[in-house]
């Protein structure tokens, strides 16, 4: 275990000035409250945030953030709270831990739920005081160094969180050791067998490679010093998750990965950097594609680098960095070489310019409530496989991979992105659907007179395009529906003399729009134009009490046979959250049944329709249209569901798909076959009636079993 002295002599090492009296005083607090506690392995509680505070000594941050490391579970688990945290040792600290505790305090229905506000809760805190996630990172490190004391069932859980959230965070702020560092304790916690196998490779070759590494290392060290450049030059092998990652995308055998070792050249200026470049490129040859300049063009995480993969000795392939030690420390401490809190400032320019994407986050997931679309949005930014292209001025624009000039206008400003006519890339007019490609140079072309498109949503890839575009779309439907809700509403009070002008000053307005949920005037108009609610709903909270019942009967047969061509929701199908009077009909792309996730997008005179949440077509839909909806209880009503039988074509196949299906007690409504080419592949097509997602599931382990069936799928359309 680590004793806080080791703790002090490392702070003090890299900043004499640092008051060590506030981390002393932090970690005797720490052991009196935590006194008495053990952790899984059996060890005194106190273990474990000595360990987090030297991880964070380690990164050379301030004294703030190693006494919140210190404290960072102490609210959460001992008797000690904010505000006596705040009493002792001050506002800015208690912030911190109050930071990590937040992230930490969370408990929801599902996983993507639970993943969702992780990340949320997590993004929100790195634009608020980024130390709060370099704790949480360091605390998260230690509890995957000592996993194996958890359940097996508790160390997949943490290995998964770990996997989904934690390593691409620690990724996106350049802190690369910590990644791989976590990346491999999940890796053998999820894949362990897995993980035994290139543990055994890699041990296995160790003595070959570092005999390799030592010879290549030799000859760099002579090729520099011949052209007067003095450079460390070091070599290592890539961690377990990167290697069978590697194999996993590339379909590869071990013995086919090139890059196992990776060598790593050190200098002293940008220049020699480059200069070094070309002695590797003369002495041995570059392999083309595989040259990547992260000096002229960094990542956003302030990333850089000459990357240069070349044919090296003994034919084999050698990846080689090249960069200067400032460039070093950056792609070893990330983010943490940058924060100058131990100086009492802020982030420099530079930083924040480069940690943009931690703002943008915020802004653009602050109207996004659903788990699934902030999960994706998320890992678009975690995860940006960049391509860089150029202003018609020359600045640097990253995207990511497959980025279109619409995200590119979005890019440099919302409103060039809602005026976007066209787009110039490299001096030639393209569509504006056309993928960017490193080095392009890009120009957009607007007009006062163009609108953001709905098909835009087809094929932009950055988060900003996307929530700028419906942001457009869902204000043009308002309007739209507002203009509607007004007419249609007029229309009903002209029977009974009323007008929509005097609703709107009258002293009943107040009430009408409480009675219905709503906040304003023009939120009620546009509900009815949404088809949320009816005309005849806003009439009746004004009608006199004693206006007969006859004339309401025919007001609302009138209504009703002018505006709802679609038929009432079954009793036991699909309810509508927080409606009981709207109609409902499923929609033909995806084909719902019970035990389906579902959404509901309501349709202007059509009621709601429902879709599979996982219905490509739900990406097109206005999500301001969308209605949360959930399946009924019981009833005994059947839903058709189309699939799809691939199968070696022989005598009595279609017979025995058919008398499988049929042994379910599933109708079959429709069925077809056909002969793919000349292959004797046979391909099968049927609609069924099942009454939901578990007799679906049955029909398809029977279609399975039919002997020469080599798949079965459900399709949509």
């Amino acid at each position: 275990m680590i004793r806080i002295q080791d703790i002090l002599d490392k702070v003090a090492e890299y900043f004499p000035e640092a008051d060590l009296d506030l981390i002393n005083r932090a970690y005797v607090y720490s052991a009196q409250v935590h006194a008495g506690q053990v952790r899984l392995s059996g060890e005194p509680y106190l273990s474990h945030p000595l360990e987090v505070a030297g991880i964070l000594a380690d990164m050379h941050l301030d004294v703030l953030s190693i006494s919140a490391g210190l404290l960072h579970d102490v609210v959460e688990d001992t008797h000690a709270s904010n505000e006596e945290i705040t009493s002792m040792f001050g506002p800015q600290l208690a912030r911190l831990v109050a930071g990590v505790t937040k992230i930490s305090a969370l408990s929801f229905k599902t996983r993507e739920e639970r993943q969702a506000e992780s990340i949320r809760k997590m993004i929100l805190a790195m634009a608020d005081d980024l130390r709060v996630v370099l704790i949480k990172l360091a605390d998260r490190l230690h509890n995957m160094r000592t996993i194996e004391f958890h359940t097996p069932d508790r160390q997949r859980a943490i290995a998964r969180e770990t996997m989904d959230i934690y390593a691409p965070i620690a990724s996106r702020l350049g802190i690369y050791w910590i990644k791989k560092e976590l990346e491999d304790h999940a890796f053998k916690v999820l894949f362990p067998d897995e993980y035994k196998e290139i543990d055994h490779l890699l041990a296995q070759s160790a003595k070959e490679k570092d005999e390799y590494i030592r010879t290549v290392r030799k000859l760099l060290e002579e090729k520099l010093a011949s052209a007067g450049l003095s450079g460390e030059i070091t070599g290592r092998f890539k961690h377990h998750y990167s290697v069978w990652n590697k194999m996993q995308r590339q379909n590869l055998a071990f013995e086919d990965i090139y890059d196992v070792i990776a060598f790593r050249a050190i200098l002293g200026t940008v220049s020699q950097c480059y200069e070094a470049l070309g002695l590797v490129h003369a002495m041995w040859r570059p392999i083309p594609g595989k040259f990547k300049d992260y000096i002229g063009n960094p990542k956003p995480n302030m990333y850089q680098s000459l990357h240069t993969t070349v044919i090296g000795p003994y034919g084999r392939r050698v990846e080689i960095q090249i960069r200067t030690r400032e460039m070093d420390e950056v792609a070893k401490w990330g983010i943490a070489a940058h924060w100058s809190y131990k100086e009492g400032r802020q982030a420099d320019e530079r930083t924040r310019r480069a940690f943009a994407w931690i703002q943008n986050i915020v802004e653009n997931q602050e109207s996004v409530r659903d788990p699934e679309e902030f999960l994706k949005n998320v890992r678009i930014e975690l995860f940006p496989d960049e391509v860089y292209v150029f202003t018609p001025q020359g600045d640097v624009i990253s995207l990511p991979r497959g980025a279109s000039p619409v995200d590119f206008a979005y890019a440099i400003h919302s409103e060039v992105g809602n005026r976007c006519a066209g787009a110039k890339v490299n001096g030639r007019m393209v569509p504006l659907k056309t993928p960017l490609h490193t080095g392009d140079s890009v120009e957009i072309i607007t007009s006062k007179n163009r609108r953001p498109s709905k098909d835009w949503l087809s094929f932009v890839k950055t988060v900003k395009a996307r929530s700028r575009i419906r942001q457009w779309i869902k204000t043009e439907e308002r309007e739209r529906s507002l203009a509607l809700g007004r007419e249609m509403v007029e229309k009903t009070f002209r029977r009974h003399r009323m007008s929509v002008n005097a609703l709107l000053k009258s002293d009943d307005l107040q009430r009408v729009l409480d009675e219905l949920g709503y906040k304003t005037a023009d939120d009620l108009l546009a509900a009815v134009g949404y088809g949320k609610i009816t005309p005849l709903q806003v009439q009746r909270k004004l009608l006199p009490k004693g206006e007969p019942e006859e004339e309401k009967k025919a007001d609302e047969d009138q209504e009703e046979a002018a505006s709802a061509p679609a038929a009432p929701p079954p009793p036991e199908g699909v309810t509508v959250r927080g409606l009981d009077d709207i109609l409902v009909k499923f929609a033909k792309c995806c084909d719902p049944v019970p035990g389906d996730p579902i959404i509901g997008y309501i349709t202007r005179g059509q009621g709601v329709t429902v879709h599979r949440k996982t219905c490509s077509n739900v990406l097109a839909l206005d999500e301001a249209r969308a209605i949360e909806v959930e399946w009924g209880e019981g009833g005994t009503q059947t839903y058709p569901v189309k699939l799809h039988v691939e199968a070696g074509d022989r005598k009595g196949l279609l017979a025995d798909l058919t008398r499988a299906i049929s042994l379910c007690d599933a109708n079959i409504l429709a069925s077809s076959t056909r002969m793919v080419d000349d292959s004797q592949i046979a391909e099968a097509f049927f609609t069924v009636q099942v009454s939901g997602k578990n007799e679906l599931e049955k029909v398809l382990r029977a279609i399975r079993k039919v002997p020469d069936v080599h798949k079965v799928r459900r399709v949509s359309g």
